[in-house]
């Protein structure tokens, strides 16, 4: 079988100058570069730059997949709109990892599997994923509870991927929503192979999702409310360039403000929920 191995990389909140795009041009020389993206196929040899130094330094979004099994979406974010101790609750092994990058978290999301599959059109997958990052940001953890809920469903396809002591393993916060997925995160859940009816137990213990849609009346009144020097602040960073960040900032601000408690309910070990799923597929 001949080797196949895709990488892209998405600029969301700035894009990159022409000297930046210099920059990541000396890694490839094949590959599509634009201010905003950069996509290159191998079918031999291997990528010369580290793609964690390309999402510190450059990018906000980064797919990899090849067709030995391996799949990677990472997102950078702000650490002021993700707390590390919330996503540190979801992390697991190397399917869920995460690492601080000067004011920015960094979520690794990954995926492995021996059969080498390797979807048609990888292309558009991380445009079909990218919009979970904005949902993180704005409080909504429903795309790292899928991937958490991905990485030990990992352990049906292989053995050996956690010791049996792994069994007792609580789950973290179940996020409301589960049995209503946005777009993009049935999409993340897909291209890191989320089992449907391991998703289907897990989705038993979420609560109905609360109207989402934001109400602009309440949005403009809560904003008047801000001190002139915080609205100051926020518009500098507009004439910046940084209105994709601004706009996370306020939604996650407003959302944080306006949350419902949800009340929280026991929490399910591993192998409650691989069980359950298994017998839910019989």
């Amino acid at each position: 079988m001949s080797e196949y191995q895709y990488y892209e990389f998405l600029a969301v909140d700035r894009p990159l100058d022409e000297p930046q795009q210099a920059e990541v041009r000396s890694l490839s020389t094949r590959a599509k570069i634009t201010a905003t993206s950069f996509v290159n196929e191998y079918h031999w040899g291997d990528f010369r730059g580290d793609p964690r130094r390309l999402m510190e330094r450059y990018y906000d979004a980064h797919l990899y997949l090849a067709n030995w099994g391996t799949r990677r979406v990472m997102l950078r974010l702000p650490r002021s709109l993700l707390a590390i101790e919330v996503a540190e609750d979801y992390c697991v092994g190397d399917q869920v990892s995460l690492w601080l990058a000067g004011e920015s978290v960094v979520l690794d999301l990954a995926s492995e599997d021996d059969e080498g599959d390797v979807d048609d059109g990888p292309e558009t997958t991380l445009a079909a994923i990218v919009g979970v990052r904005s949902e993180l940001a704005a409080g909504d953890l429903r795309p790292l509870y899928l991937a958490w809920l991905a990485g030990y469903g990992y352990w049906e396809r292989e053995e050996g991927a956690f010791d049996r002591d792994a069994d007792d393993d609580l789950e973290p916060p179940v996020p409301p929503g589960l049995a209503s997925l946005t777009a993009p995160q049935r999409a993340l859940a897909d291209f890191l192979r989320l089992d449907h009816d391991l998703l289907a137990v897990a989705a038993q213990a979420s609560a109905p999702l609360r109207q989402s849609a934001t109400d602009r009346r309440e949005l403009a009144a809560w904003m008047a409310k801000l001190p002139s020097a915080e609205k100051d602040r926020l518009l500098l960073q507009v004439v910046d360039e940084h209105a994709p960040t601004v706009r996370m900032e306020i939604l996650h601000r407003f959302h944080e403000n306006h949350a419902t408690p949800i009340p929280a309910r026991p929490r399910r070990t591993v192998a409650t929920l691989l069980d359950g799923a298994a017998e839910r597929r019989a």
